[in-house]
């Protein structure tokens, strides 16, 4: 694993982060929960998500008015297994900690716990959410919608999110297994993120309105807002390549995403106004964790899910591969990379990073000014 770009330490980032979110208005408890949701996607990796997504993702939106920097959850409704929430707007990856905080409690009591978040926003990878759950032993599920972005099977219309499915399993092995994707061939944040690297979307993730592959990373994320361009399903568009399953489950994600919390769904969620100005998101998260105590208990199902993820990737290798991987094996390799360097930064990022420090005029210094 090799790495060009620039290390940022782990803990001047965070400090960083949090600082800066508080300038804005997030209040310190909440800053720092929303600065280690957006790190540990850099742990993992998922550089779509991390500190690339700090300024313009977050901190543009509490300034452009569509994002709240403080957090004001309601339990809407509440049961032994349950809970319904509503985030007012605010930090979506703050309400959703709470979530997963009252669901392992309750499902340690339990064995199983739902709930569901409405009137929310962005939060962050779904992984961690799930991996709150894995990290007690227990079995973690989630899901959220988001602007449209997703054509359903034959057609041309963006009309539902992203709409990740994520599992956290508890292994016997040191990393869980985190199946953590979304249910379109490739997310928006990966096109923000080949946007800001100044690189194209592969042909064939992305369709017009006329049914043409799109490839201008920069005009798809324009062509998305507008609605004049969709993203394939897993599979691909049309059933030729089981398109429809993708779009399937991008369909259950959103379903259960706004009906479970009584919220709103696909075109409600675009963050545009019918006049065309910005407006709150709106959006809908749902979370399930369940103890494997209750079932024939954690150890056993500890040691069946490793020795599930050890056969698979012990099983005849293509010719020409070294490895087969199972889910969260990739994300726990770059954590062992990056865990004594730090997160690494691209030169966006970097822009990023000098233009909030001098707005807010915190006392920084980064090793990547020289």
């Amino acid at each position: 694993m090799t790495e060009t770009r620039p290390f940022v330490p782990w803990k001047q980032m965070n400090d960083f982060m949090v600082d800066a979110f508080m300038g804005y208005g997030v209040p310190e408890e909440d800053a720092k929960i929303v600065a280690d949701v957006l790190l540990e996607s850099d742990r993992r990796g998922i550089e779509s998500h991390g500190c690339n997504r700090f300024k313009p993702i977050y901190i543009d939106r509490i300034v452009k008015g569509t994002l709240l920097p403080k957090t004001e959850i309601e339990i809407v409704k509440e049961t032994p297994t349950s809970v319904v929430m509503d985030a007012h707007d605010g930090m979506g990856m703050v309400a959703s900690h709470k979530m997963m905080e009252m669901l392992v409690k309750k499902a340690k009591e339990y064995g199983m716990a739902g709930g569901a978040i409405r009137n929310s926003t962005h939060y962050g990878i779904a992984g961690y959410w799930a991996t709150m759950a894995s990290k007690e032993g227990l079995i973690g599920a989630t899901g959220t919608n988001a602007r449209p972005s997703i054509a359903p099977t034959f057609g041309v219309e963006n009309m539902m999110g992203t709409n990740p499915l994520t599992f956290a399993l508890p292994t016997d092995e040191e990393f869980p297994f985190c199946l953590d994707c979304a249910t379109s061939i490739v997310q928006r944040g990966r096109i923000e993120y080949y946007a800001r690297e100044g690189k194209s979307t592969p042909a064939g993730m992305v369709i017009s309105e006329n049914g043409e592959a799109l490839t201008d990373s920069k005009d798809i994320l324009d062509e998305l807002v507008k609605g004049t361009a969709a993203l394939a399903p897993l599979g691909g568009i049309g059933e030729e390549m089981a398109g429809y399953k993708g779009y399937g489950y991008a369909a259950v994600v959103e379903i259960l995403s706004a009906a479970l919390s009584g919220g709103e769904f696909m075109k409600s969620l675009t963050g545009v106004s019918a006049e065309g100005k910005p407006q709150m998101y709106h959006l809908g998260h749902f979370f399930f964790v369940v103890d494997p105590e209750v079932f024939m208990g954690r150890d056993t199902f500890k040691k069946i899910a490793g020795d599930i993820c050890r056969e698979l990737r012990a099983s005849k290798k293509a010719p020409g591969e070294s490895r087969i991987y199972t889910a969260g094996e990739k994300e726990y390799e770059v954590w062992q990379f990056r865990k004594d360097k730090g997160v690494p930064v691209g030169e966006a990022v970097q822009k990023d990073i000098i233009s909030v420090r001098d707005e807010l005029k915190l006392d920084y210094k980064f090793g990547f000014e020289g």
